[in-house]
């Protein structure tokens, strides 16, 4: 008879752990009144030891990991639908409907690809996770079939979506699945293909976006006609929002060639921005839905580096359409932090912790031209692209000093273990040791911007990008100066 190894032996612990629970959570369900469901799991290598679980945005509760590193929550009076769980930097989501018994189990070096359900209610979620995951690896192809006419496009993603209801359909013949769950896995499907279509003149090669537009099919958009842009159900339903968010890009754009004498797309025009601003509150009813487009909307717009004064002009809308008061402070805030951040003025100083946990501070660790560069070991491309760029970088310019910071808040052996597993210097590494405070001092949104200060800390440019061609011709200004 053969011995059970340490893995299996964790592993039928576990699954045993599972049974268990869901016979209990199934006699709970038949004695308790009211709409009943769990959620419970395990996190392998966690980076922290919370969970938290959000419906409609809204953090219904903070879960600590035991010391197994597992979790359980009951729902009482269960709203069937969508709901969210964070595990530091990392969100999925999870549908829930009454009487389901779900558990989860993933590894956070790897958190979308290791998740797997099981228990009650595991079958669709596994089911939805799984078509996540095709769709990141399609996109990667759908951009290159960008390249191509349109007729060839357009059959290109036809064929993808005519298989993805194929599966759906053969999944709900074989366990007849709720309305709620066919309503959502549709929808996946035929989101991510529009998404596809609105993305399409955008990414095809020539850079004339104004004539990709007008030379598209006629029924190419013919699906806009049927558009809810305020779908209840789908409002947190992430293929939902990056539809809606590519949708409104593409129709404000044709809006703004309309008005203007331009013919190339341009993300950082106020006009633009305005247009898509005003086009979301004029078609976008839902309170949710609008407020949050519109926030994407004006802090995408924050992070392209314009004026001062281009910023207070989207600013101003943004108040004037929003009606989100916690997302109006935190526009102005985030404003006027980056008013500090302009060139010209020192680097904002904030505490670090180097990988032999020794706090210093930035300003302290600055002594000559320096590019100060951001990273979550959650964001596993940007980590690795990041610091493979700097390394080939620092080749090439070593008068030039590199500061690398690590910006989660979780285990702090975590993040140099995460360095060491991908064999990764540790010169220059560091974490922040108050990560929500030196985030909001240093306006780090999105996470792969730079900063390039001169030797004495100066800030020289604050929203710099390594992955642009214009970099290294900045890398080499600041050394002139």
């Amino acid at each position: 008879m053969l011995m059970p190894t340490k893995r299996n032996f964790s592993a039928l612990l576990y699954f045993t752990f599972v049974a268990l629970l869901i016979v209990s959570c199934k006699q709970d369900a038949k004695v308790e009144e009211g709409n009943i469901a769990y959620l419970g799991g395990e996190i392998i290598n966690p980076s922290n030891k919370n969970v938290i679980i959000y419906k409609d945005k809204i953090p219904l509760d903070t879960l600590k990991l035991n010391k197994d590193n597992r979790f359980i929550y009951k729902f009482t009076q269960l709203v069937p639908g969508l709901y969210t769980f964070h595990h530091g930097t990392d969100i999925q989501m999870v549908l829930l409907e009454p009487n389901d018994s779900i558990m989860l189990r993933l590894n956070t070096i790897d958190f979308d690809e290791s998740l797997v359900y099981t228990g009650e209610g595991a079958k669709k979620n596994n089911f939805l996770i799984n078509m996540f995951l095709a769709s990141e690896k399609e996109d990667k192809e759908i951009l290159k079939f960008c390249q191509q006419s349109a007729d060839v496009f357009e059959k290109y993603i036809d064929s993808i979506r005519s298989a993805k209801n194929e599966k759906l359909e053969t999944f709900s013949t074989k366990y007849a699945p709720s309305g709620l769950f066919l309503t959502i896995a549709k929808a996946n499907i035929d989101y991510n293909y529009y998404t596809s279509k609105e993305v399409y003149p955008f990414a095809y090669y020539s850079h004339n976006q104004l004539k990709n537009l007008n030379s598209l099919p006629e029924d190419f958009y013919d699906y806009r006609k049927g558009i809810d842009y305020n779908n209840e159900i789908l409002k947190d339903y992430f293929p939902y929002f990056y539809f809606l968010r590519h949708h409104f890009r593409n129709i404000a754009a044709a809006e703004h060639f309309k008005q203007s004498s331009d013919s190339i797309f341009n993300p950082k025009s106020v006009a633009f921005n305005l247009i898509k601003m005003k086009l979301i509150d004029s078609l976008v009813s839902n309170e949710g839905i609008k407020n949050n487009l519109l926030t994407d909307t004006a802090f995408r717009f924050f992070n392209y580096g314009n004026s001062i004064q281009a910023n207070d002009s989207v600013l101003n809308t943004f108040l004037s359409l929003s009606t989100d008061s916690s997302k109006k402070e935190l526009g102005i805030a985030y404003t006027n932090r980056l008013k500090k951040l302009a060139p010209g003025n020192p680097i904002p100083d904030v505490s670090l912790i180097d990988t032999e946990n020794k706090t210093t501070s930035l300003q302290t660790i600055i002594k000559k031209p320096t590019v100060i560069y951001f990273w979550s070991y959650t964001i596993k491309t940007h980590f690795k692209d990041s610091h493979e760029k700097i390394a080939e970088l620092q080749k090439k310019y070593p008068e030039i000093d590199v500061i690398s910071i690590n910006i989660n808040d979780g285990d702090p052996d975590f993040w140099v273990g995460s360095l060491k597993q991908y064999n990764f210097s540790l010169n220059n590494e560091y974490r922040f040791s108050t990560p929500d405070q030196a985030k909001e001092t240093l306006a780090l949104y999105p996470i792969n911007k730079v900063i390039l200060t001169d030797k004495k800390g100066v800030i020289e440019k604050s929203n710099a990008n390594m992955f642009s061609y214009k970099f290294e011709e900045e890398l080499l200004g600041l050394l002139s100066r």
